[in-house]
């Protein structure tokens, strides 16, 4: 499968699963979740230890989370990676991300051979940003 370009993925995603994303202003997770939701994309928080973030309803999974999917933005460590993967393809993403930092091959392939598109070790607020930029 091509390498997908960060840039257009940010371009066309609309809605985006943050699994790790924290109420901690301090996280950079909640930082970056809160620049999204600013530039208008529907932002959805995937972490079992929080119940409501930036608003929006927590789930504990990405295959709980009941509506599509564009991006799965993983914010865990590489070995927390591939259940998410598997869940990314259950719940049916275009997309699962990794954040800067991140990488995983086992993840990656399971991702692509589940039919999602796979970014890792890029953060998602440098892309979207200069999306944005772009116009």
């Amino acid at each position: 499968m091509a390498e997908l370009d960060p840039q257009a993925v940010a371009k066309e995603a609309k809605t985006i699963a943050i699994v790790g994303l924290s109420r901690d202003p301090a996280k950079p997770s909640r930082r970056i979740a809160g620049f999204l939701k600013k530039h208008d994309y529907r932002v959805i928080p995937v972490n079992p230890s929080e119940e409501e973030v930036l608003g929006e309803r927590a789930y504990d999974t990405v295959d709980q989370i009941p509506e599509k999917v564009d991006v799965v933005n993983v914010f865990l460590r590489p070995e927390k990676t591939l259940k998410i993967a598997e869940d990314a393809v259950r719940a049916g993403a275009k997309v699962l991300w990794l954040q800067q930092g991140i990488t995983n091959p086992e993840a990656r392939r399971i991702a692509q051979e589940g039919g999602l598109g796979y970014i890792e070790d890029e953060c998602i607020y440098h892309s979207v940003n200069e999306s944005l930029q772009k116009g």
